[in-house]
């Protein structure tokens, strides 16, 4: 049996229904830029649960359902394809506390990389970046920390256009970035164009951000301020003080799945690891519209790519680290996983960013 964790007063696992996302945080940056372009607040609160009231209220904390359900309001009211990238551009690094504080003062891209992700709770409650690296490239992966379902490719633009946004001020140049879209291409990529950039690439099976890797370590001007790894040091360990839950169950099942994809992992191992009950266990990932073995799929087709893409393996290869005993077999899974057959991608892999 696993060994009791003791009673916390905040969830060490968030969810969409977990109520710790500060009001005055991202949903109110939400709710100023609707109000700035005259969407009636009866609209844009419409099942959100909350009224104008409640938005000065400095203690007020709501759901990633609640927000999510803001953002689509907006979205709806606003009628407008640049909603998303309008909304990203003033998410980072935001004015959320010592999170912001240390992300403001990072002195280059790893470093900020490292800090969205460790304090993604509070910086990038939605969305979860993952930083991996594999030769001369560097790749970003976008893991979905709640049941964003419909929603994703609105988050996942804003997320986007964020990172974008705040790389370029904290260092003062454009990154070459590449963008992967796990969805076909919009009848109008216009937007996408205009604050992305030209580099676009959809049909990818994943949600990614790529550039040369020697962009990660690039010095950036904070590097250089007077004080300013002093500075970091303490608004990281502020950051590591705050109060909240420690990171998203999605976010953790599925790097739990990518270490023990080879194993075949089973939901009452996964269970245990979160010191749940299988039925509770159960429970939580219906709450995020999904399931186990659906997590355990995409963290294999994740797997697959990532040979395929980069470490030029087989079938028989890939197969085999998955823990398949045929091929046949393993084909017809990828195929229900990606929607396309392991020799389709390898006729079409992701062209990559040049060094």
């Amino acid at each position: 049996m696993p060994e009791a964790r003791p009673t916390l007063a905040v969830p060490l696992w968030y969810g969409s229904a977990t109520p710790f996302v500060p009001l005055l945080h991202q949903p109110a940056l939400v709710f100023g830029h609707a109000r700035e372009l005259e969407v009636p607040v009866p609209a844009l609160l419409q099942g959100c649960g909350l009224s104008e009231a409640d938005f000065r209220n400095g203690a007020a904390r709501v759901t990633p359902q609640q927000w999510l359900q803001l953002l689509g309001n907006a979205h709806a009211a606003l009628r407008s394809p640049e909603t998303p990238f309008a909304i990203g551009r003033q998410l980072l690094p935001g004015h959320y506390g010592a999170a912001s504080l240390a992300l403001r003062d990072a002195g280059c891209l790893r470093q900020a990389l490292t800090l969205l992700h460790q304090h993604a709770p509070a910086l990038s409650p939605l969305l979860v970046p993952k930083l991996v690296e594999e030769g001369e490239l560097a790749v970003l992966l976008w893991l979905d920390a709640v049941g964003l379902r419909s929603q994703r490719n609105f988050v996942v633009d804003m997320q986007m256009a964020a990172l974008v946004s705040m790389t370029q001020w904290l260092s003062g140049a454009h990154a070459p970035w590449t963008f992967c879209f796990n969805r076909s291409a919009p009848r109008h990529v216009e937007q996408h164009e205009a604050h992305l950039g030209s580099a676009l690439r959809f049909g990818c099976h994943v949600d990614a951000m790529l550039l040369p890797r020697t962009w990660l370590d690039r010095p950036w001007p904070a590097a250089a301020r007077p004080g300013a790894a002093a500075a970091q040091q303490a608004g990281e360990r502020a950051a590591s003080l705050a109060a909240g839950p420690e990171r998203s169950l999605l976010e953790a099942l599925h790097t739990l799945l990518l270490q023990q994809v080879h194993k075949a992992p089973t939901l009452e191992a996964a269970a245990a690891h979160f010191h749940f009950s299988p039925a509770t266990f159960k429970r939580r990932l219906a709450a995020e519209g999904t399931h186990f073995q659906a997590e355990l799929d995409r963290a294999r087709s994740h797997v697959a790519l990532y040979l395929f893409q980069f470490r030029g393996s087989g079938n028989d290869e890939v197969a085999r680290h998955l823990g398949f005993h045929d091929v046949p077999n393993f084909r017809r899974s990828f195929k229900r996983w990606t929607g396309a057959t392991p020799s389709d991608l390898r006729a079409d892999l992701w062209p990559l960013p040049a060094g």
